[in-house]
């Protein structure tokens, strides 16, 4: 079995909240799944302001919503700065079997994620 990448485990995520995005009626206007380059989607729906969304993929399905408040404020100044608002989703995925266990390619997770955290 092959553990999953950061990368290929940031993808998963970008994956899940990208499809929830699209059920939601939003337009993409760009999408960023390099890790640690943000925001990675950036959003349109017609008589709204654009909105950042930051994806976090972490093994941790218990508190996958926790992000480091000073880089957010970072962020939201930027966010400002663009008339936007600042969405955040963490998602925890882990393994289906144990969570002590990595995520392997093929193989069954859970995924812990329940709604967007609107920063701004």
């Amino acid at each position: 079995m092959q553990e999953l990448t950061e990368q290929e485990l940031h993808n998963l995520g970008m994956n899940i909240v990208g499809k929830k995005l699209q059920e939601m009626g939003y337009e993409f206007i760009a999408v960023n799944s390099e890790l640690k380059k943000h925001p990675q989607f950036v959003l349109y729906k017609k008589g709204e302001p654009t909105i950042f969304v930051l994806v976090k993929t972490t093994n941790n399905i218990q508190s996958p919503q926790e992000y480091d408040v000073l880089w957010m404020e970072t962020f939201k100044e930027h966010a400002q700065k663009q008339n936007a608002k600042v969405w955040y989703a963490g998602i925890g995925i882990a393994n289906a079997e144990s969570i002590e266990l990595p995520v392997f390619k093929d193989q069954p997770y859970y995924v812990a994620f329940d709604d967007f955290i609107k920063v701004l």
